[in-house]
């Protein structure tokens, strides 16, 4: 029996792996050690800092805490723009029509090819320029916007290839029953492409998530990772804060793919007629409905 991506391996494969998993394991665990003795002798394991973590709640309510609202405040504004944005600018990329096809394309491959560093640069600059931000909130919108317009363009990729991977059979069997373009794309290829593209989409999630990071460190965003400043500047614990704030990140980022995955499971285990297949009825409706349109 054998998967997509490769064989399944003999007896010979089998215990080349087990061989080069304990070489790797035992690599591993020489970096930990050695890292940990080095934590050790520049006194970064001692009890004392660490200790606000556990007895001193202001790191949590003054520091943490809000640094993650704020991450994730971003993120989520984020997340919430560039989803349907991508989806829209995916599905202007399989056009039928050169002047939404090209235009989009363009806009696309330019956003997509631009370090979402520079787009939050570009975006704070304008604010400053044009508009009436005031400073207090200006860092969240250029980072917004940075992560809006890089990651929407990402996500039209996703939605495009997500799309295109269907079955040609599918499209062509809409057009049999009489389906418009726009309603085979919403009852046909959509549902079916949405599953298949759920893990990538759950990925470029978790880096709008992550890059929120870069405001904080260029333009004085008040997310989780620029607190670690503050918190060694008045703990003097500066790789424990960063420690802990990775911790906090791997965290969320775990919930977030945990809870896609259970998503994507519970798509794959519903009714295989949603959305994929319309059914009998609904096929005359719309096979009425267009011919008498016509």
């Amino acid at each position: 029996m054998s998967t997509v991506l490769y064989d399944t391996p003999g007896p010979k494969a089998k215990v080349r792996n087990w061989i080069y998993s304990a070489v790797f394991l035992v690599l591993l665990g020489l970096a930990l050690w050695w890292a940990l003795g080095l934590m050790a002798d520049k006194h970064q394991l001692d009890g004392d800092k660490w200790s606000p973590f556990v007895t001193d709640g202001q790191v949590w309510t003054t520091f943490l805490l809000p640094g993650l609202l704020e991450t994730l405040k971003a993120g989520v504004i984020a997340m919430v723009i560039a989803l349907p944005l991508g989806a829209l600018l995916g599905i202007g990329r399989l056009s039928d029509h050169a002047w939404v096809r090209v235009p989009v394309g363009a806009v696309v491959e330019f956003f997509r090819a631009i370090p979402v560093l520079m787009l939050m640069l570009f975006g704070f600059a304008l604010y400053v320029q044009y508009s009436s931000v005031e400073s207090e909130i200006r860092p969240l919108y250029a980072v917004v916007t940075g992560l809006v317009l890089y990651n929407a363009s990402v996500i039209a990729e996703i939605v495009r290839a997500g799309i295109q991977s269907l079955p040609r059979g599918q499209t062509d069997a809409a057009k049999a029953i009489g389906m418009r373009k726009g309603q085979t794309m919403t009852y046909v290829l959509l549902p079916q492409a949405v599953t298949a593209m759920l893990p990538a989409l759950v990925s470029q999630l978790v880096v709008i998530l992550k890059d929120t990071a870069l405001g904080g460190a260029v333009l004085g965003y008040g997310e989780l990772l620029s607190m670690s400043r503050q918190i060694s500047a008045n703990y003097s614990n500066t790789i424990p804060s960063l420690i802990v704030i990775a911790a906090l990140f791997v965290a969320v980022n775990y919930a977030l793919a945990s809870s896609a995955s259970w998503l994507e499971g519970r798509l794959r285990r519903s009714k295989k007629s949603t959305g994929a297949v319309v059914g009998v009825a609904e096929a005359s409706d719309l096979a009425t409905g267009n011919n008498s349109a016509a």
